[in-house]
């Protein structure tokens, strides 16, 4: 299967970001590529809750995403949303961060909403809350496709091996781990986390990623690292796009999973213990 990684920048305007994406989906169909993949936020970065509240809607409204459904269905593609953000029912109002896999049918064949939320202060100027506008999820998710298992996770997943050791463990061979990573945190840590992940579970890692200086129209500017990865099972990096916005192609093997796994089987390993 070749998959192709979108690495993007998007602004706050989703029908701006919805023309990018159509545009580059295109492009991967055509250079050969059956399973395409986003970045996080693909459909709107900001870090204005009011603007968000104004230009997001509910899963069931939302015409950037029937939209990409048809444009799956007209490529027979495989196309991972790696997220929306989009309203919910929830009674405090907060949004979920919602990864969608699309068919080459263009139907929805999983969901997931991200669990881990990034509330941090890396510096004073890098300091988010993304529970103030975004409720967690609870539910890990795989999704069996013909040219391999997923595992759904979403960039500060990332941090917490216990979701991509589950996920593993009940089958995934790929995580997809799109991202809009800080570039603060993520020249420290982007590289070195996503080839931990891959060691520890003998899965490839395609990780999309938001890049550059995101144009916003209410609100503080924000920034974001690139490099989108692609990481083999063995550990071994076999594509960094840099920080450009383009298209990055890989030929994925399953068989090494296989060999990876046989090798260090480790997820079969566990032992319980006692403490600290």
């Amino acid at each position: 299967m070749r998959a192709a990684l979108l690495q993007i920048t998007s602004s706050d305007s989703p029908a701006e970001n919805l023309e990018t994406l159509r545009v580059m989906i295109a492009e991967a169909a055509k250079g050969g590529a059956g399973f395409v993949l986003t970045p996080e936020v693909s459909n709107c970065v900001s870090l204005s809750r009011s603007h968000q509240n104004d230009v997001l809607c509910h899963e069931e409204d939302d015409s950037s995403l029937k939209v990409l459904r048809e444009v799956a269905g007209e490529h027979g593609i495989w196309l991972s949303l790696g997220s929306f953000g989009v309203k919910t029912h929830d009674a405090d109002g907060r949004f979920a961060n919602r990864q969608f896999l699309i068919s080459p049918e263009g139907e929805i064949a999983a969901r997931y909403d991200k669990i881990h939320m990034f509330d941090v202060e890396v510096t004073p100027e890098e300091t988010f809350r993304e529970s103030d506008g975004y409720r967690p999820g609870n539910r890990a998710v795989v999704a069996e496709t013909p040219f391999g298992i997923l595992g759904l996770t979403i960039c500060y997943d990332l941090r917490f091996p216990k979701l991509h050791r589950a996920l593993a463990q009940v089958g995934a061979q790929i995580l997809v781990a799109p991202a809009a990573f800080s570039p603060v945190t993520g020249a420290a840590h982007w590289h070195a986390l996503l080839q931990a992940r891959a060691i520890e579970t003998g899965c490839y890692v395609l990780a999309a990623a938001q890049t550059g200086t995101h144009k916003t129209s209410r609100g503080a500017v924000r920034k974001t690292y690139g490099h989108s990865l692609v990481v083999a099972p063995w550990g071994e990096i076999l594509a960094d796009a840099g920080t450009e916005p383009g298209i990055t192609f890989v030929d994925l093997d399953m068989e090494k999973v296989a060999q990876a796994r046989k090798r260090v089987p480790s997820l079969t390993h566990d032992r319980e213990f006692e403490g600290p």
